[in-house]
């Protein structure tokens, strides 16, 4: 870790997304690139690269500044600090690359920071590539190893069984050392799930603004969704067989994107409610 403060924050969340298996349609980096803006974060610490990395695979970056000076950017881990607006809790953002080596020390390096900063909920975003439209809203489905967190927030109980990425390990980790976390994945048509998709990112940055109880201006957003949409739609069009799967996909039936979640308000305050259930100094 490079520290460059150690920021007082209050009550803290960490929202964490990583590029790469995680991140279909790049829905979650973008969605917390997006809060991370809208909430004027600021940067705090870095999680050096060196150890986690193939440099082969995630290769570094070479940007003129003022198109004279050459320098290098490495891919490391940022961490930003944010105070939304109308929420008791302070935002920790961790916007990194799924690293691809030392899986268990970078996961034990982050878990290391949430306790630095007594971070009370970890979450993370993630996009799935799924047999599902581009025309239909996005389905985000929230999850949790918790039982207490799965009843208190309605969430669903993690079943997936198979090979995981960085998200699956670090709440693995999370989990070990009594901090809860919850992640909250979109869905994003497998048909394009390597096009960034600012449906997904939307999606996922209302549930998170509605998780913390804060509000999130995303009218730039849902343009660009809107766009999105009817890119697609012109480029499915103009392939018959391409079109006729969509279509049936479209006659399976919507899914119910609400299904089990509280509305806005109502969902921060579970949170607040399983937050303040918690006992200072207990394993959470």
């Amino acid at each position: 870790m490079r520290w460059d403060e150690r920021p007082k924050l209050r009550r803290p969340v960490l929202i964490a997304a990583f590029e790469g298996w995680n991140d279909a349609g790049d829905g979650a980096s973008m969605a917390a690139r997006w809060l991370a803006s809208t909430w004027a974060a600021r940067s705090f610490a870095a999680i050096d690269p060196e150890e986690f990395y193939d440099f082969t695979v995630t290769r570094p970056r070479v940007r003129l500044t003022e198109g004279l000076t050459r320098r290098l950017d490495w891919p490391e881990g940022e961490l930003r600090a944010a105070s939304p607006g109308g929420s008791v809790h302070d935002v920790v953002f961790l916007h990194a690359a799924e690293p691809q080596l030392r899986w268990r020390t970078y996961a034990a390096t982050v878990v290391g920071v949430a306790r630095a900063l007594g971070v009370e909920l970890a979450i993370t975003l993630g996009g799935l590539g799924a047999e599902v439209p581009h025309t239909r809203a996005v389905r985000v489905t929230g999850t949790a190893a918790d039982p207490d967190l799965v009843d208190r927030l309605r969430l669903q109980r993690s079943r997936y069984e198979g090979p995981t990425g960085i998200v699956g390990v670090l709440h693995d980790a999370l989990g070990r050392a009594g901090i809860p976390s919850a992640s909250l994945w979109a869905n994003v048509p497998h048909y394009v799930s390597g096009t960034p998709s600012p449906k997904a990112a939307l999606a996922l940055v209302e549930r998170t603004a509605g998780l913390l109880g804060s509000t999130v201006p995303v009218r730039e957003l849902e343009l660009a969704a809107e766009a999105y949409e009817r890119q697609v739609t012109a480029v499915v069009d103009e392939d018959e067989d391409i079109a006729a799967y969509v279509q049936r996909l479209e006659e399976l039936g919507p899914d119910d994107d609400d299904a089990g979640w509280p509305p806005g308000q109502g969902l921060a305050d579970e949170v607040e409610r399983f937050l303040r259930g918690q006992s200072p100094g207990e394993p959470r």
